[in-house]
């Protein structure tokens, strides 16, 4: 039995190249799973069996007080309520109802943070005007639901 013997000579310049490229090859795999990866943000909605899903626009209600037309807008995206507004308020309307305008603010900002018309506090003392504006923001949001 003859046994050859084999030298392998490594040299130190390779042997460095090769880390660094076996090094940037796992940084660009790591890079390329996080930028594909979908964002927590469009996950959310899932996780939480969160269902309601918009068509995305502005959707407009429009009530009438006293032979005047006062206009309540919902702009919505594909998951989320971005805005309530009162468009066309009168100077007549604001007058006559003094409340309109202090508890629209409320629900409004009511209805932004928990993404509905659910739950909405309200004084007693505007109780039938935020009723009103609750369902008249409910009927554009009814609007904006996809089918």
């Amino acid at each position: 039995m003859k046994s050859k013997t084999k030298i392998v000579v490594l040299h130190l310049k390779e042997l460095i190249y090769t880390g660094i490229f076996a090094v940037l090859g796992i940084l660009f795999i790591v890079l390329l799973i996080i930028m594909f990866l979908p964002d927590k943000s469009e996950t959310e909605n899932v996780d939480t069996g969160e269902t309601v899903t918009y068509m995305p626009g502005v959707y407009t209600t429009s009530l009438l007080l006293n032979d005047n037309v006062l206009d309540i807008q919902v702009t919505v995206d594909e998951f989320r309520i971005n805005d309530v507004a009162i468009v066309n308020l009168d100077d007549a309307i604001a007058t006559m109802f003094p409340l309109i305008r202090p508890a629209f603010d409320s629900i409004a900002s009511q209805v932004r943070e928990n993404q509905s018309t659910q739950n909405i506090n309200y004084s007693n003392e505007s109780k039938y005007t935020s009723m009103v504006l609750i369902n008249a923001i409910q009927a554009s949001l009814d609007k904006a639901v996809a089918k």
